[in-house]
């Protein structure tokens, strides 16, 4: 970063979030409600398996004996999956609003080397055009 800075004084540089598809999102927002409702379950000590006339599977009766230890488990394995859900390794650089690199495309980060090239062969361009359109006008 410090390099650009200092290479490029006037770049702007912001960070966003890039959304996943609708459907890992939604999947990750029902998974952090029922999170919690398993969660509940587990700390008031209700057997949702006898309300549809299922026997508990050891790892319920195992909760119950160990609650904070269950509900641990819950909270950091759903938090994991949700983070996965919603990761979508994005790293998108536009300049002048102009997309040029993709990770997504490309499949890995550009090198600090080929984002300055990048970067360079843009403003080139960028101010070749801009002197250009001043001698047509």
């Amino acid at each position: 970063m410090q390099a650009l800075y200092q290479r490029y004084p006037d770049i702007r540089i912001e960070g966003e979030n890039y959304l996943p598809v609708p459907l890992y999102r939604h999947f990750a927002s029902f998974l952090s409600v029922f999170k919690l409702l398993v969660i509940g379950l587990i700390i008031i000590g209700r057997d949702p398996f006898a309300l549809i006339g299922m026997q508990a599977p050891g790892i319920w009766e195992w909760g119950q004996g160990n609650k904070i230890y269950a509900c641990m488990m819950v909270f950091f394995f759903s938090n994991m999956i949700e983070n996965q859900l919603m990761s979508t390794g994005a790293f998108e650089i536009t300049l002048n609003d102009v997309p040029v690199w993709s990770k997504l495309e490309s499949g890995h980060l550009p090198s600090m080397q080929q984002l300055v090239q990048i970067l360079d062969n843009e403003m080139k361009m960028n101010v070749h055009m801009n002197t250009g359109s001043h001698h047509i006008s």
